[in-house]
């Protein structure tokens, strides 16, 4: 006769998800942060807003758009609505891509984009 062998422990697995919230890099009006990128937003706004589409891999005529500021946000998991969005898009376009570009480039740095 076998010897039988009652399990006494099951396998184990863990689903990883990436729930972990985090923040802008800077602030909407933390323009000394990086005062190339508000000069750059200043006086070639256009400029920054191709160079914002361009790391995001979008149309160069999206880069403040409301979408691309959301699709921002939701990939890393930056608390905020599309109605915050909507508002920083508006009542500051140029703030707004500021902010943007300089969360791309801090990201980058961190290599986490």
């Amino acid at each position: 006769m076998a010897n039988s062998h009652a399990v006494t422990i099951q396998p184990q697995f863990t689903v990883v998800t990436s729930t972990s919230r985090s923040n802008w890099q800077t602030g909407l009006l933390d323009c000394c942060s990086d005062c190339s990128v508000c000069l750059c937003g200043a006086f070639c706004f256009l400029c920054l807003q191709c160079q914002v589409a361009s790391d995001m891999d979008e149309c160069c005529l999206c880069g403040s758009s409301v979408a691309m500021r959301t699709l921002y946000r939701t990939k890393y998991n930056i608390p905020g609505s599309i109605l915050c969005d909507f508002f920083s898009s508006l009542c500051c376009p140029m703030c707004s891509v500021c902010q943007l570009k300089r969360d791309i480039t801090r990201r980058k740095e961190q290599g986490i984009f």
